[in-house]
């Protein structure tokens, strides 16, 4: 399946939400996809519906996320607080998981939130024990 196509699972539930949110939602899909073409894709449909980029086919080995809510969405990062973040963009309190804030199109589409992704997935690259990596895969773990 070709990553620009966005899974029926997740169109499904992303057709309800605010068409400003879409398009900014495919835009960061597509941002984070342009950096790593070949990482995995794991759909879930939970408290959000979120989109998680992975180097293997294992969530603990995703390098970023989007979990899009009711009117905002985020940049999340699972190993955000060893990320290098020299700006600050970095905001949560939780012991690993730390996110940026995306409300326009600037927020993500520069070379600091880039840094931070490449960051990110070296470190998922470094610790996945995963044989299997990098295979441009989508997977749907929404079960409704």
């Amino acid at each position: 399946m070709n990553h620009k196509t966005i899974h029926a699972d997740f169109l499904k539930h992303l057709k309800f939400k605010e068409q400003s949110l879409i398009d900014l939602y495919i835009d960061l899909r597509e941002f984070v996809l342009e950096i790593h073409p070949m990482s995995n894709e794991l759909l879930y449909h939970t408290h959000a519906l979120t989109s998680l980029y992975t180097v293997s086919e294992k969530m603990g080995d995703a390098f970023c996320m989007i979990p899009i809510y009711s009117n905002h969405l985020n940049l999340g990062f699972n190993k955000g607080t060893v990320i290098n973040d020299p700006k600050r963009l970095l905001q949560g309190t939780g012991k690993w998981i730390r996110h940026v804030p995306i409300k326009t199109i600037s927020d993500f589409r520069n070379k600091d939130v880039e840094a931070l992704i490449k960051f990110a997935i070296d470190l998922a690259l470094e610790d996945t024990t995963a044989n299997n990596i990098n295979q441009g895969l989508i997977i749907s773990k929404i079960k409704d």
